[in-house]
C-alpha cells in the first residue's frame, strides 16, 4: 500500500461507519480477514449522484453528478481527499450523474471508464484519459479492486450498473433503472452489501405533481425502481450474505422513507 492510501485508510476508518439493513444512511463499511471494502455515498438523487468504494490500494468513484469544490467538499465530510481517486465510472449520461465528470477528472487528472454510448451521448467532453467500457460484464481491475458492469434498462443510450468485488467481497450497485431483468438478478445474486434504488411510490407519483409524461417516463420501463420492485430484488436474489443495505434514489415527491422502509422489511 502506498504512503497516500495508507493515510487515506486511516483518516477514513473513523468516517464511515456500521450500518443495519435497511438504511437511510448513506455510508457503509464491510470487512473480510483479507481486505477492508468500504462505500459512502456522496449524493443520491436528481440534485446529483456520486458513490465512493475504497479498499486499502484502490479509491473508485461511480458518477460525479457535483462540481469539482462540492465534490471535494464532500468528499472532506467523510475523510477523503477528492486528489487520491484512482478511477471515475460513468453509468450514463444524465446530467445528475456527469455534471462535474469532467471538470472533477480533469482537476485530478483521473481516467475516467464509460460505455461507448455513453461516450457519444455526453458529446465528446475533454479528459485527460478515457477507458471505454464493455457494458456486457467483462470487468476491469484498479489496484485489484474489480469492476464489472451489466446493462440496465433506463431512457439513456447504453446505462449500466456495477457490482464491484475485492478479496472476497461483493458490492452491488442499482439505480436509475426501470424495469428488472434476469440478467441483473444474476449479477447482483450473492451480494455481500447492496446501494439499490427505491426511487417512487405508485400511488403518490400518480397523485404527485409530475405532469403525465413525467410521471410515465419515472415509472414506466425505462424509468426508476419503485419500492415495490426495490423490495423484489431483495426477494429474488440470494440476499443470505447481505449484510448492508443502502437505501438511494429516494424521490422527495413521490416517496417517503416510511413507505420504503415497510416494503424493504416485508422481505424475510
Amino acid at each position: 500500500m502506498g504512503r497516500g492510501h495508507a493515510a487515506r485508510a486511516r483518516r477514513a476508518r473513523g468516517a464511515l461507519l456500521p450500518v443495519r439493513r435497511p438504511v437511510a444512511d448513506p455510508q457503509s463499511v464491510f470487512r473480510s480477514t483479507r481486505v477492508m471494502l468500504r462505500f459512502a455515498s456522496l449524493g443520491s438523487g436528481s440534485r446529483g449522484n456520486a458513490t465512493l468504494i475504497q479498499t486499502g490500494d484502490a479509491l473508485v468513484l461511480v458518477d460525479c453528478g457535483f462540481a469539482a469544490r462540492e465534490l471535494e467538499r464532500r468528499c472532506r465530510q467523510i475523510g477523503i481527499e477528492a486528489g487520491d481517486i484512482d478511477a471515475l465510472v460513468v453509468t450514463h449520461e444524465h446530467g445528475d450523474h456527469l455534471r462535474g465528470v469532467g471538470a472533477v477528472a480533469r482537476r485530478f487528472r483521473i481516467p475516467v471508464w464509460m460505455t461507448h454510448g455513453t461516450w457519444h451521448a455526453a458529446g465528446g467532453m475533454q479528459l485527460p484519459e478515457l477507458r471505454l467500457l464493455d457494458g456486457s460484464g467483462e470487468g476491469f481491475a484498479v489496484n485489484g479492486l474489480c469492476v464489472e458492469a451489466f446493462p440496465v434498462p433506463h431512457d439513456a443510450a447504453e446505462p449500466v450498473q456495477l457490482v464491484l468485488r475485492a478479496g472476497g467481497r461483493s458490492l452491488g450497485l442499482l439505480t436509475d433503472t426501470g424495469s428488472l431483468t434476469p440478467h441483473i438478478l444474476a449479477s447482483l445474486d450473492g451480494v455481500d452489501a447492496l446501494l439499490l434504488e427505491a426511487n417512487h411510490d405508485p400511488e403518490m407519483l400518480a397523485a404527485g405533481p409530475y405532469p403525465p409524461v413525467l410521471q410515465a417516463r419515472v415509472g414506466g420501463a425505462f424509468g426508476h425502481l419503485s419500492n415495490a420492485q426495490a423490495a423484489a430484488v431483495l426477494a429474488a436474489i440470494d440476499h443470505v450474505r447481505l449484510g448492508h443495505l443502502v437505501v438511494g434514489h429516494i424521490s422527495a415527491k413521490n416517496n417517503r422513507p416510511e413507505l420504503v422502509r415497510d416494503a424493504l422489511a416485508a422481505v424475510a
